[in-house]
């Protein structure tokens, strides 16, 4: 007589299997633009949609992390769509260049772009994102290998200003501009540090030692800042495309050969710290802290908050000053700010802070040529200086980019074009400290041959 047994329990189905046989109704919330799922997507819309029709729309925190993330997000994704380009910076480009496109043509609402320019423009919300890439990256970074980090790129960021000031002039003065124009109207601008760090302080010095309105100064110098940090990108984005088929040029985002003495989240090997909630909460009031003791120094000395931040971030971490799990927790910050925030962030930037007239205003052959020329100069010499302090070559080329680039709205939208957002600190050099220099020396230039 055979004896019977109880069958085996059924095994318990894979996520795959239990994702299968889930109601396709609910599938559909895997589906979407980015961090966006199409059901929420769709609901946004309908909501900004009611609010324009009564004809306002609230500038406050929770209606504008919709309306950024699902534009942004949107925009990226219709820059993965692009064959070729995809691969080069398409979806960091689009995600800023389309919204300023879309203002310009009034395809955004009034009422919508002033929500958007409000709330970008009152909430610093620029900062609260360079902040948590700052420390998050910093504390992330081999100790070792830091102070010979900062140290070692000014070597490419001063022999690629050199070359791109002496190749400007040269393509400008060729091609017909008169070689002060050239110099301190095209090339000087591409370096100076952005908008409001440099064409803004440069129009005002040129108006008080040579003449003429401050006003129209700007305008003359606004299109070489927009055109150059768009030129700026793609190449960006074409130095992480090389990155791939030349390995060995690349240290994917590490400036130097090294590697991490805090084991993080993201190490390849051994053990892991993992921070809590608690511990990830506590990074973003240290960035904030950091960010605010630089602003409170701004506001006594002029000394910019960004590198004061940067400093003290440097500080911490060489001193060891916090535990190892708050600097894990300031990594998973910076890594949420990176993967959640950037598309959201650029788009903010193409809206409220990129005139599409004065981008467009700057293309006239000459113009767009020396405007090449400077940016490619600048961005080669870099890659090809690199080597002789042993840095990688396309990590120092895309640090050397980010200074001819629209000032910390710049920064982003490059790193983020090359995928190489933890060389923040480094680009935050190159824009604030490098551009600072290129201000001065080019207004006491500027006084010598005005006068």
């Amino acid at each position: 007589m055979e004896m019977m047994t109880s069958p085996s329990p059924a095994p318990e189905p894979t996520a795959e299997q239990a994702e299968t046989a889930a109601p396709a109704w609910r599938r559909v919330w895997d589906l979407g633009v980015g961090i966006v799922p199409l059901p929420l997507l769709l609901a946004i819309v309908a909501v900004i949609a009611l609010y324009l029709k009564k004809g306002s729309v609230p500038n406050d925190l929770t209606t504008n992390i919709l309306i950024l993330a699902a534009g942004g997000f949107a925009c990226a994704q219709i820059g993965k769509w692009i064959p070729g380009l995809s691969k080069i910076g398409a979806p960091a480009i689009l995600a800023t260049f389309l919204p300023s496109y879309l203002v310009y043509v009034h395809a955004i609402p009034a009422p919508l772009k002033e929500s958007i320019s409000t709330f970008t423009k009152d909430s610093n919300f620029l900062y609260l994102f360079i902040g948590s890439i700052i420390v998050g990256s910093i504390l992330g970074m081999d100790r070792r290998m830091l102070i010979g980090g900062f140290v070692k790129i000014f070597v490419p960021l001063f022999a690629g200003s050199l070359a791109a000031l002496a190749a400007g002039l040269a393509v400008g003065t060729a091609l017909g501009l008169d070689w002060h124009y050239a110099l301190f109207k095209v090339v000087v601008p591409i370096m100076a540090g952005g908008v409001g760090e440099g064409a803004i302080p440069l129009s005002i010095g040129y108006a008080s030692l040579g003449g003429g309105a401050q006003g129209d100064l700007l305008a003359q110098v606004l299109p070489s800042v927009m055109f150059g940090s768009l030129t700026a990108i793609l190449v960006a984005g074409s130095l992480n495309l090389l990155g791939k088929k030349k390995p060995e040029w690349t240290g994917e985002g590490v400036l130097q050969p090294g590697e991490h003495d805090v084991e993080l989240d993201s190490a390849p090997a051994g053990p892991s710290i993992v921070p809590d909630v608690t511990t990830v909460g506590a990074a973003v009031i240290l960035a904030m802290t950091l960010y605010t003791i630089g602003a409170v120094i701004q506001k006594y000395t002029g000394f910019p908050a960004p590198v004061t931040m940067l400093f003290l971030a440097v500080a911490i971490k060489l001193g060891r000053i916090v535990s190892p799990a708050l600097e894990s927790g300031a990594y998973r910050n910076y890594r949420f700010f990176a993967v959640n925030v950037t598309y959201p962030l650029l788009f903010a930037i193409g809206v409220a802070m990129t005139p599409w007239d004065k981008l467009v205003s700057a293309f006239n052959a000459p113009t767009i040529l020396t405007v090449i020329a400077t940016v490619l100069t600048l961005i080669a010499t870099g890659f090809a200086v690199a080597r002789f302090v042993r840095l990688y070559p396309i990590e120092a080329a895309i640090v050397n980019a980010c200074h001819s680039g629209q000032g910390g709205t710049g920064d982003v939208a490059i790193l983020s074009a090359a995928n190489r957002m933890q060389l923040m600190p480094f680009a935050q050099v190159s824009t604030r400290i490098g551009g600072a220099i290129t201000v001065t020396l080019a207004l006491i230039a500027f006084s010598h041959f005005s006068s």
